[in-house]
């Protein structure tokens, strides 16, 4: 079982997912009748000055829905950085697509990302591993941390799953039918002060138990080395240092609750903290 001390740097990496507060002196941003996202006043004023399709009223801002359309245009006016990745404008994780949006504008829009991430699992004789990923040293962001087996962000169009099933493909030669044997676990909202301005994710999070003699590979770049765990160590490491990427520890954390690494007192504060009654 964890130390308290361990225990204690858990629940800071799960605290330091919930650090937003909302709307923390950003406007609320609306398409037609439904909220969107959050804008810095500086770049809602920017916004309105190139287009006026967004309208400032107060503490908020307002597009037309028939504006949607032209959102990543009024991005790259804005000089926002982009990734060449749409990802669907929602009010919430499970509401119909709005529109898209470059990846690379979410936070600075605080428009809700989608992502998925998998338990990568081997049931051996000595006690349940879990296969590490080492993202690439050229990630634009978190190079070089510890990550999962297969995670990555849902794109316009995809479902979690169906996003799920393609990163594994592209991130790990997982076949698709070994993936497709993935089961859903956990989804986890969280609202984040990042560099890159305010993540307000939904994670999608699924778990699935390998073969010994399946070697994951590093198909696409993105990954650097994959290495298989024992569950004590990936606690070690999560508990004690900030190796991992930042919202692997919230898939972590849970998945150490399940697998009864953790005492009960331990998990029960842990869950609580994982899914707060009212989100920051």
């Amino acid at each position: 079982m964890a130390s308290p001390a361990q225990i204690s740097k858990l629940l800071d990496h799960i605290h330091a997912c919930h650090s937003a507060r909302l709307p923390g002196g950003r406007l609320t941003l609306y398409a037609g009748g439904h909220h969107i996202g959050y804008l810095a006043p500086a770049l809602a004023a920017k916004l309105a000055e190139l287009s006026p399709d967004l309208v400032v009223r107060g503490q908020t801002a307002m597009l037309s829905v028939e504006a949607l359309p032209r959102l990543n245009d009024l991005a790259r006016q804005a000089g926002i950085p982009t990734r060449a990745e749409d990802f669907d404008v929602r009010e919430t994780p499970e509401s119909p697509s709005l529109g898209v949006l470059d990846r690379g504008a979410l936070p600075l829009f605080g428009v809700i990302g989608v992502g998925v991430h998998l338990n990568g699992l081997v049931r051996k004789a000595g006690g349940t591993h879990l296969w590490v990923a080492k993202r690439a040293a050229n990630k634009k962001l978190d190079p070089g941390k510890l990550d999962h087996l297969v995670a990555g962000g849902v794109p316009a169009g995809y479902s979690p799953f169906a996003t799920l099933l393609k990163e594994a493909d592209e991130e790990a030669g997982l076949p698709g039918e070994l993936a497709a044997q993935a089961r859903e676990v956990a989804m986890f909202r969280y609202d984040m002060e990042r560099p890159e301005g305010l993540r307000r994710d939904a994670l999608y999070a699924y778990d699935l138990e390998l073969p010994e003699s399946f070697e994951p590979k590093a198909m696409d770049g993105e990954v650097e080395s994959f290495a298989l765990w024992p569950l004590a160590q990936v606690l070690e490491v999560l508990t004690t240092t900030d190796a991992f990427k930042f919202n692997v520890a919230l898939v972590l954390a849970d998945l150490m609750c399940r697998e009864n690494m953790l005492d009960r007192a331990q998990s029960v504060a842990v869950r609580d903290a994982l899914f707060p009654t009212q989100p920051g």
